[in-house]
């Protein structure tokens, strides 16, 4: 399925003042120290994701991870189309491994904080909190009746360009398969990213904030609960700088 369309712009930088929220807004801020990126390349097509898929949906419940699972769509020749594979995803795949140290593209593939990381069924020690950088940039949430909009403030040391990405993720997706490698097996699903659309380079400076705003074009399924991400990342390197994420 192709990643619906979200409505991004990048507007004149100035912080969103208190009184814009209305009352009983739902907002979310990042910590101090920067989040664990935890990226997913995965596919149900794929007889060596199953453990990968089961690894993320227990880190997705670690304090200060941001998981997300991106399905790509290469492998849907082998006999079943995943419903959340992506031509967009196996793209963005192969774009990062020019940043992330893979030599090609492969699955299960784990990065985590931008970095290929074969040795995912042991990474824990990625997201420790006492190993966690100060963030470079703080972010604010805000869903306030159908648009979400957030606010991002470069910290002292900040790269002097920033990008970023927004994601939509469901829980609890459930899939029997009955073809491909995995025929026969049921597959159990979180953090599926079901919209993913980047946000362009931006000069950044210091304590000068920058609004962000997009608006969902699907209405949230009360059946698989998701949550809205921003990832903000460093254009130069593709590594994460700051994640915060929304879930009503």
């Amino acid at each position: 399925m192709s990643p619906s369309r979200l409505s991004v712009a990048v507007l004149a930088a100035g912080l969103l003042a208190p009184s814009a929220y209305a009352a009983g807004a739902c907002m979310a801020q990042s910590p101090a120290t920067a989040a664990t990126v935890l990226e997913l390349y995965t596919s149900e097509g794929c007889n060596s994701c199953p453990p990968a898929d089961q690894w993320l949906s227990r880190a997705k419940d670690e304090p200060g991870v941001v998981a997300l699972a991106f399905h790509v769509d290469y492998w849907d020749r082998l006999g079943w189309t995943d419903r959340f594979g992506s031509a967009v995803y196996t793209q963005r795949q192969a774009a990062q491994a020019a940043l992330n140290g893979a030599r090609f593209s492969y699955t299960p593939q784990v990065v985590i904080d931008g970095v290929d990381r074969k040795d995912w069924p042991v990474a824990a020690s990625a997201w420790q909190p006492a190993r966690r950088p100060a963030a470079a940039v703080m972010l604010t949430l805000v869903h306030d009746g159908e648009e979400i909009r957030a606010t991002v403030q470069p910290a002292v040391g900040a790269p002097p360009r920033l990008a970023a990405y927004w994601a939509i993720t469901e829980n609890g997706h459930v899939s029997a398969v009955k073809a491909g490698e995995n025929a026969g097996v049921t597959l159990k699903h979180d953090r599926v990213v079901r919209d993913y659309r980047p946000v362009p380079a931006w000069a950044a400076a210091p304590g000068a904030p920058v609004p962000l705003r997009f608006t969902p074009s699907s209405a949230a399924d009360a059946a698989h609960p998701r949550s809205v991400t921003l990832v903000v990342v460093d254009p130069a390197t593709g590594r994460p700088l700051q994640a915060v994420e929304l879930g009503c």
